[in-house]
Order: C-alpha cells, then structure tokens, then sequence
C-alpha cells in the first residue's frame, strides 16, 4: 500500500473511534508519557505538537497540563508562512491558544526560541511501522523540523493503533524512536 492510501485509511480508522474513547485513550497516552518521563529524569526540555481537534489526533491539551505541573520547560512549533518551515516557539506558562496555518493551534503568548536545547520531540503522525517509520501528513514538515535538532533528541510519536508490519519510507524520512499507545510503549532504538 502507498502513503496516500495508508494516509486515508487511517484518516478514516480515527473517524471510527467515539469522542469518549478518544477522551480515554488519550488519557491512557498522558499517563504513559508521564511514566516514561519519570523512568528518564534527565529530560527536561520536551518538544509537544499540539493536537488538531478536526482531525482526530491524540489529545495533547491535558498532556501539556501536566507537565506544566510537573515544571518541564515547554516547546512546540508554528509554521512560518514566510519561510514554510516550522520554528520554535517556549510555552512553558502558556494556557490560551488560537488556530494557526491548518489549524494549528498557537499559543497566544509565546517566545520563539532556538531549538537547541530540546531533548524529546512528540510528532504528530497518522501511522507507524515496527521499525519506527512514520507516515505525516505529507508536507514533510516534522521531517525538515526533526533534521535541525541535536542528534540524541528523543522522536517519540503518539497513536491510537499499534504498529504496522511495514510501511514505505523514502531517505528523508525521519525514523521514531518510540511510539506510545494506550496499551504499550513501542521502543524502536536506543538512546
């Protein structure tokens, strides 16, 4: 199977699962994150897209909440519409957002920041296989974000599903380190 197809299957597979599980499971993810960050205290500085209701991703919202309150150091990104590229933006404190480029969500009071000091990224993504190869949205811009960070940032996706056997990957494409589901935390390298 191609990416677009891939990409519409699980545009679809999403618009099956009812708002309430969708509500549970992504509260299944947060909870496991929080785990997975407590078994990694050195992480400080964590990298959070944040989710586009439309489109049926893993809440991150009550994800952010917590590790607000936990006092991480807070990033996510915005797509610079001059440079088509997506830059850094410190949300630390930040608890009102507005619809961006896509839908985005932005923070209405930010900082753009420098990237360097970002030690876990979650990308958005729609599916993955066991070797941790994602499938996006198809703008490659996570892949062209993810290429200017430090080398041993942790990629972490977030899923409703568990992996595919397989998926197409091309040599751009930016391998996943883990991927966290409600029921398992998927470990494709060390680091």
């Amino acid at each position: 199977m191609d990416k677009s197809a891939i990409r519409k299957q699980y545009r679809d597979l999403r618009k099956t699962i009812p708002f309430e599980m969708q509500v549970g499971f992504s509260e299944n993810i947060s909870n496991r994150v929080i785990e997975f960050l407590n078994s990694n205290p050195a992480i400080r500085h964590v990298h959070l897209f944040l989710s586009i209701t439309k489109l049926n991703e893993v809440n991150t919202f009550p994800l952010l909440e917590k590790l607000q309150g936990l006092g991480y150091i807070i990033y996510t990104s915005y797509l610079n519409p001059e440079t088509k590229e997506l830059d850094t933006l410190e949300i630390t404190h930040n608890k009102d957002f507005e619809p961006g480029y896509f839908g985005i969500p932005i923070p209405k009071e930010s900082k753009k920041v420098d990237s360097h000091q970002i030690q876990l990224v979650f990308v958005p993504l729609l599916a993955y296989d066991i070797k941790g190869n994602r499938i996006g949205y198809g703008k490659a811009y996570y892949d062209m974000f993810l290429t200017k960070l430090h080398h041993e940032t942790i990629k972490v996706g977030l899923s409703f599903f568990p992996p595919e056997k397989e998926i197409p990957s091309e040599p751009h494409d930016i391998r996943l380190d883990i991927c966290i589901t409600p029921e398992e935390i998927y470990h494709f390298s060390h680091f």
